[in-house]
């Protein structure tokens, strides 16, 4: 399959070269090129603040021992943030026209994760660790307690100065493989990459009107998608019923992986799924159709250990997209605000 044995080359290296603590160029390997200025524990190495890590990761297991859904929200989150704009926390600005109120964004949480950790942060080291730098983190830490590998997330992102609603490109959950691969390559990732995140859709949960077409209008045939195997299909349709006003199936949701349900564990049960012909969203069922992101679903569910490897490069390379570095753009004192529109900053 192309690019298979670079990316098995490139992985092993990757992960490896990090554990080596080598230098910034080489930890670059097979990340996005504006990562060749990120690098491992930057805030321990600038001696600016040390414990950054442990503080992010304290406050991450806190939330979780309460409530596991934020590992899906959390990465939900970095996705919406990465994928728009590159990896510059626009994604957390308030404002009138901001990324947040996008309509595609509706429905994203971990806000107050990312605040109270920002909080904890600004007490011990005012005005050195990121926005960006934060949200990266609390996902990896979020998806380690949900069973992911703790993958190496290399630091030295600033925070962007803009975040416009205009400029949110985000997928439907009910495109084609063809369009969903176009929309990842576009931003500079492939199919790998495609195949594997989406492999997140193993926890988390969807709404009714993200579905419903699946359920009784397939591509306006009147009929459901016949893709979907039938005893899923029945399921769905006692949880979304036709007769569902908009209000109803905006409020509505349903599991994307119904055997992980509310445990939210990190496991290839997804791939299961497409196998089955179960996948709740459209754009999962998809994986099976063409022929690179049909191998991956069916190397996948046969070796999670292989899930795990390759899912950890491919969020690598998704959290170091058009990353800022050095002079360009800031660090920010509250999430929420760029300093210059910061009411608390004189």
């Amino acid at each position: 399959m192309e690019r298979e044995g670079y990316l098995l080359f490139s992985l092993v290296v990757f992960v490896g070269v990090l554990s080596l603590h080598l230098s910034r160029t080489e930890a670059a390997i097979g990340l996005p090129p504006d990562a060749k200025y990120l690098t491992r524990k930057y805030y321990k190495k600038l001696n600016t603040c040390a414990n950054a890590e442990a503080f992010v990761k304290h406050q991450v297991q806190v939330y979780w021992n309460k409530d596991h859904s934020i590992t899906a929200k959390l990465v939900k989150l970095l996705y919406a943030d990465c994928m728009v704009n590159g990896c510059d926390a626009s994604i957390l600005l308030d404002g009138p026209h901001t990324e947040k109120t996008a309509p595609q964004n509706a429905g994203l949480g971990a806000f107050i994760i990312i605040d109270k950790i920002k909080t904890v942060l600004e007490d011990r080291c005012p005005g050195i660790v990121s926005c960006s730098d934060i949200l990266n983190l609390a996902a990896r830490d979020a998806l380690h307690l949900a069973g992911a590998p703790s993958y190496p997330v290399l630091l030295g992102r600033r925070d962007g100065f803009e975040s416009k609603a205009a400029w949110v490109d985000l997928p439907s959950p009910s495109i084609s493989w063809e369009s969903g691969l176009a929309y990842f390559q576009s931003k500079g990732l492939d199919v790998q990459d495609f195949a594997t995140l989406l492999g997140a859709h193993t926890m988390g949960i969807t709404h009714c009107n993200y579905i419903r077409d699946r359920l009784y209008n397939f591509n306006n045939t009147g009929k459901p998608d016949p893709t979907m195997d039938t005893s899923l299909l029945n399921k769905l349709r006692e949880q979304c019923p036709q007769k569902m006003n908009k209000i109803q199936e905006q409020n509505q949701t349903v599991y994307l992986t119904p055997k992980n349900g509310p445990n939210y564990w990190f496991n290839t049960a997804y791939y299961n799924n497409v196998l089955l012909h179960q996948s709740v969203l459209g754009v999962d069922q998809q994986l099976l159709f063409n022929y690179d992101t049909n191998q991956l679903t069916l190397e996948y569910a046969g070796s999670n250990e292989q899930f795990r490897r390759r899912f950890s490069l491919s969020i690598s390379r998704m959290g170091s997209l058009k990353v800022l570095t050095g002079n360009k753009g800031e660090i920010r004192r509250n999430c929420h605000f760029t300093n210059k529109n910061n009411p608390h900053i004189k």
